[in-house]
């Protein structure tokens, strides 16, 4: 097993798109059921940016932009993410992704798009969540092709949340350490109740200073949500605002475990 040289080599090139899109995880992941405050609670505007570690190596940035959406005709909010790999790892295996994420007024999904650029394959999904129907569309084109690959239509609970909503949801809860809940959870192809574990507070520091946080873990992996073994874990700001300040996963010995800390907040 290679660790400090990574030839472009077939091998390379499926880890470091696992890597990638296990970092795409780490930012489209928690949902939370009802114990949440009002919306109005979270910010009506926030962009943070974040930088990648994989392996001691600076490997991708992600940026996430989040904002109310009054111009629509059902007011609601809007997340933005974009994720690109850097260095080394964009030399042997280009990332580009930019996900979209529509949510209610009450935080309830209404859709998502995803536009990923990995290597050599550009694809696009898009999943739209009816509350009426109870039930969510997954469609997924190739854009190279410009021909549909997956195709598919689930049950879901009257009100769900996408996995970058359901960041935003986490940090209206009030779950300290020792408390748990179960969370519904959906990506589209797949609807679960999943467990959120509030674990112990910590100090944590990263390029954008030290804060004092609480550890949380999401029970997502381990044929879960996603049948890859894993865990993950999330720091939020041990204060009102509870800023997601920094996500791990710990994937197999072969990918290791991804770091994303939170490198810069823009004020506005």
């Amino acid at each position: 097993m290679r660790h400090n040289h990574l030839p472009p080599t077939q091998y390379t090139k499926r880890v470091t798109l696992a890597v990638m899109s296990a970092v795409r995880m780490l930012l489209l992941w928690l949902l939370v059921p009802a114990l949440v405050a009002a919306p109005g609670a979270l910010p009506p505007h926030e962009v943070l940016h974040y930088t990648v570690e994989w392996r001691l190596i600076n490997a991708g940035k992600v940026n996430l932009e989040w904002s109310a959406t009054p111009h629509h005709s059902a007011p609601g909010w809007e997340a933005n993410l974009h994720l690109e790999s850097v260095g080394l790892v964009s030399k042997l295996f280009k990332v580009d992704n930019d996900y979209v994420s529509n949510l209610e007024a009450d935080l309830c999904a209404d859709g998502s798009y995803l536009k990923a650029e990995e290597g050599k394959r550009r694809k696009e999904t898009r999943v739209t969540f009816d509350r009426q129907t109870h039930k969510a569309e997954y469609l997924e084109t190739d854009l190279d092709k410009k021909a549909v690959v997956a195709r598919s239509e689930i049950s879901i609970p009257a009100c769900v949340h996408d996995v970058l909503g359901g960041l935003y949801l986490l940090r209206t809860l009030n779950l300290q350490p020792g408390q748990s809940t179960q969370v519904p959870v959906s990506d589209g192809k797949k609807s679960v109740m999943a467990r959120v574990e509030a674990q112990q507070r910590e100090d944590i520091k990263t390029p954008a200073g030290a804060f004092k946080t609480i550890r949380y873990e999401a029970f997502l992996f381990n044929n879960v949500l996603y049948r890859r073994y894993g865990r993950l874990f999330l720091w939020l700001t041990d204060d009102s605002r509870k800023l997601p300040v920094q996500v791990r996963v710990r994937l197999q010995f072969a990918i290791g475990t991804i770091t994303v800390e939170l490198e810069k907040e823009e004020k506005t």
